[in-house]
């Protein structure tokens, strides 16, 4: 199962970075042949996240290029494994974040693969259970994949908004259900973009009391329309004044550098602040901030495969998919810019039958 397959690797079309900071280009990958637990998957669609835009512009450190970004992959099952026992050809399948772990570890025993020291991500890293090469990600036409990083995508939900629930939706489900959001809780969600406008959809289909705080009122229609029971504007200071101590749980979706004590401030006695947004900036925390309200500070990011399949389940009985902008292949580029811009409501989704041409 961790071995290099011998057979012939297969070209695909691709769209890759060749370097930090470049533009994102037509080219040719090639993918393993299929061992006998793998999955071969067609893509039918693959969600631009943020962190594609921060991987490939260098931001968090060096990379492997040439860079094919995408995580958020959605396609259908071409061909199975002789031990493939958990999909079958023909099935809708999504691929997230990872695409394999040790399997023996705690955190692997435990479901939660992706606290595993030796986890491998789905692209920009090193594929250490199948022959050490460099994994390629989801803007592509096709990926091979162990079934045991494979899940199923129910029928009701279409693949294109099902796409970004393979990491944006994970990872503000995997919060919201540790921190046992639901009926009498108040939950804020800081920040409505591509985490956000999920976190409020699943939030209100958990059935918590939901607030959204955003920079403006200037998404208040959007939120309120998302599920949100309440909107307010941090930029005005009156809101800290009316909202302190209210909230049982904080999700912060933001990249940006906070007034983290401030955020803080809002929690009720007992409350957890957790971070899913990414900031290379050091926090600025007081420990006083945490004593007075027995608050906590903590952090998430998206869940095991279990957890990620009962996500999926979930979304798909609530109705739940991203709001999404599809673009073609040749439109990358400028969906990188707008994200870079926060200017997307809320996600981009990339058609990958435009990555043939």
């Amino acid at each position: 199962m961790h071995d290099e397959v011998p057979g012939e690797r297969t070209p695909v079309a691709a769209y890759a970075a060749p370097s930090a900071g470049a533009a994102l280009e037509p080219t040719t990958i090639e993918r393993r042949p299929p061992g006998p637990h793998d999955v071969s998957i067609a893509i039918r669609y693959c969600g631009v996240c943020h962190s594609d835009v921060h991987q490939v512009h260098g931001d968090w450190g060096d990379g492997t290029f040439p860079m094919v970004p995408g995580h958020e992959i959605a396609g259908v099952v071409t061909a199975i494994g002789t031990d493939v026992t958990k999909h079958a050809v023909g099935d809708r399948v999504g691929v997230g974040v990872i695409v394999g772990s040790c399997r023996e570890c705690a955190m692997c025993e435990e479901g939660l693969e992706q606290y595993c020291e030796d986890s491998v991500e789905t692209y920009a890293a090193t594929d250490t259970y199948h022959g050490g090469g460099p994994t390629h990600g989801g803007y592509s036409t096709h990926i091979v994949t162990d079934e045991h990083f494979v899940l199923r995508i129910p029928d009701s939900l279409p693949l294109e908004a099902a796409a970004p629930l393979l990491c944006a939706g994970i990872t503000t489900y995997s919060p919201l259900k540790h921190w046992k959001a639901g009926p009498g809780k108040k939950v804020a969600v800081l920040g409505l973009g591509g985490l956000g406008h999920l976190a409020v959809k699943i939030a209100h289909a958990m059935g918590a009391e939901v607030t959204v705080l955003s920079r403006t009122l200037s998404k208040k229609d959007d939120g309120l329309g998302l599920g949100a029971d309440h909107f307010h504007a941090t930029d005005d200071p009156a809101t800290f004044d009316l909202l302190a101590g209210t909230f049982d749980l904080i999700v912060c979706t933001v990249s940006s550098r906070l007034d983290v004590g401030a955020y803080l401030a809002l929690l009720a006695n007992g409350g957890t602040m957790v971070y899913l947004g990414i900031t290379d900036e050091p926090l600025d925390v007081s420990v006083f901030s945490l004593l007075r309200g027995r608050a906590s500070l903590a952090g998430s990011q998206i869940g095991g495969m279990a957890e990620t399949q009962e996500m999926l389940d979930f979304c798909a009985r609530h109705g739940i998919g991203a709001d999404i902008e599809v673009v073609g292949a040749d439109r990358l580029n400028e969906a990188f810019d707008r994200v870079r811009h926060g200017d997307v409501r809320y996600r981009f989704v990339v058609d990958a039958s435009t990555f043939q041409s």
